[in-house]
């Protein structure tokens, strides 16, 4: 027997939008009742937002040699420096970027990425003006950079305030605007796609909104504004296999960004806060045997003595999962929140212990240089002439971007074809051993390496690595 089918009648009423089959389809269906409704348009938005946004132009002058044989040691010796095939020509690069005025007496946002190495820098405003830049501060960690340009005496430029990037949700609509391929100011939409990647691997703090707005190369340093005309990214890096955007766009969150711009009342030195913690991710291995609900937080490994972490009486095995009620999922979650606190302020930790939650409250503080760095180059016949050492702190592991305990003695430098440049090591090695002596400190890492021996064994640490050479006196 054949179903029976709806009459055709309602079948057309249906296609009219004249039967309604529930409260949903009836909103969905709803006919425009303004001009309005019939003209919504991102037109009034961008009119407010995009004045703030500019064109970042660069210059500078490379050194290149016309012929790379003069580099050989061999030809050196026997041509010095001056010979004449080795001549140094000068090329010009240039490249473009785009930036944001965050504030009317012309304080403007980009990347590190975008004006590093630059000779000189120039602003241009969507209105065609142009400004000579100079740079304020850099953050390279972050991948921003802070220019200032000089408006007319008495003008207040266009400029974004920073919305509070953790008020958005996966979904919200976001414009980007920016100078893609140099083609001129261009405005693009999409939604926020993803909120807190870590993946990313673009900077030293892989925290970054995901949208899929199209950014394309250009749009570098530009605007992320979310609806109500703010900033809430500078837009960064994109996944791409042609150059092109596939939808997969990054922005540094505004969060962040206003840590580094509130630096600049500071003279441009940014201090970030420091914890005092070393962890490892949550794996549902972990989250099991720990009786977690869930594979999330960081697993503390170490604390160091001096932190304010030891001081909140956090412990090894304890499980950070939030920061001031904010999530912390990873590693890299916990190292954006920690660097967006206010150094003198006060935080909460939500921290499970034994399978229990509790909230450990701690003071934020800046990383002290504790024992002073005492920076020396190595000379002399041993193994690590020619590095450059310092005395391991949490002020020079902050400032050299060094992970782990931040303990011993650390090499800086290395010059190219010394007896350190042979030996294998590396900026970021710490000095563990001379033969079977224990290295705590640069003068007597230097009082071991300056004694007349036949050879040397010296170990160093290298990431998770410890490395042992034998080197002949």
């Amino acid at each position: 027997m054949m179903p029976q089918l709806p009459s055709l009648r309602l079948v057309l009423l249906l296609i009219a939008g004249l039967v309604s089959t529930g409260p949903a389809f009836a909103q969905q269906r709803a006919v425009p009742d303004s001009r309005q409704q019939i003209t919504l348009s991102f037109a009034p938005l961008v009119r407010q937002t995009a004045p703030a946004v500019v064109n970042i132009y660069t210059r500078r002058v490379v050194q290149q040699r016309i012929s790379p044989l003069l580099d050989d040691p061999f030809f050196q010796r026997f041509f010095g420096q001056s010979a004449p095939f080795g001549m140094p020509r000068e090329r010009v690069e240039r490249s473009l970027g785009s930036g944001v005025i965050v504030a009317a007496d012309g304080l403007v946002v980009t990347n590190d990425h975008v004006v590093k190495d630059s000779d000189q820098i120039t602003v241009v405003l969507a209105d065609r003006r142009e400004f000579e830049a100079r740079i304020v501060s850099t953050d390279p960690k972050t991948d921003l950079a802070i220019l200032r340009i000089t408006p007319p005496r008495g003008e207040s430029l266009p400029f974004l305030a920073l919305h509070d990037s953790d008020d958005l949700e996966v979904g919200d609509l976001v414009l980007a605007i920016g100078n893609p391929f140099g083609v001129g100011q261009t405005v693009t939409s999409g939604i926020v796609s993803a909120l807190a990647r870590t993946a990313v691997g673009v900077s030293d703090f892989n925290f970054f909104i995901q949208t899929d707005a199209a950014i394309n190369p250009g749009n570098s340093g530009g605007a992320l504004v979310s609806m109500d005309g703010r900033l809430v990214g500078i837009n960064s890096a994109i996944y791409s296999r042609s150059g092109g955007s596939l939808g997969i766009g990054f922005a540094i969150p505004s969060n962040m960004v206003r840590t580094v711009v509130e630096a600049v009342a500071n003279g441009g030195k940014l201090v970030r806060p420091w914890l005092g913690v070393d962890g490892q991710p949550v794996t549902a291995d972990i989250a099991s045997s720990l009786g977690l609900g869930r594979p999330a937080g960081v697993l503390v490994n170490a604390v160091d003595p001096k932190s304010a972490a030891a001081k909140a009486g956090l412990r090894v095995g304890d499980v950070i999962t939030a920061i001031n009620g904010r999530t912390v999922d990873d590693p890299e979650a916990l190292k954006f929140r920690i660097a967006t606190l206010p150094v003198g302020g006060q935080a909460a930790l939500t921290v499970t212990r034994g399978g229990s939650v509790r909230q450990v409250a701690f003071k934020v503080t800046a990383p002290p240089e504790d024992p002073p760095r005492d920076t020396t180059p190595l000379n002399g016949r041993q193994p690590l002439a020619g590095a450059t050492v310092a005395n391991l702190s949490p002020a020079l592991a902050e400032e050299i971007g060094f992970s782990g305990t931040a303990a011993g003695v650390v090499i800086l430098e290395v010059a190219r074809n010394s007896p350190a440049a042979r030996l294998g090591v590396q900026p970021g090695d710490v000095v563990l051993r001379i033969d079977d002596r224990e290295v705590s400190g640069v003068a007597q890492l230097d009082r071991l390496l300056s004694r007349p021996q036949q050879s040397w064994r010296v170990t160093v640490r290298r990431g998770d690595q410890v490395l042992t050479s034998v080197v002949a006196g």
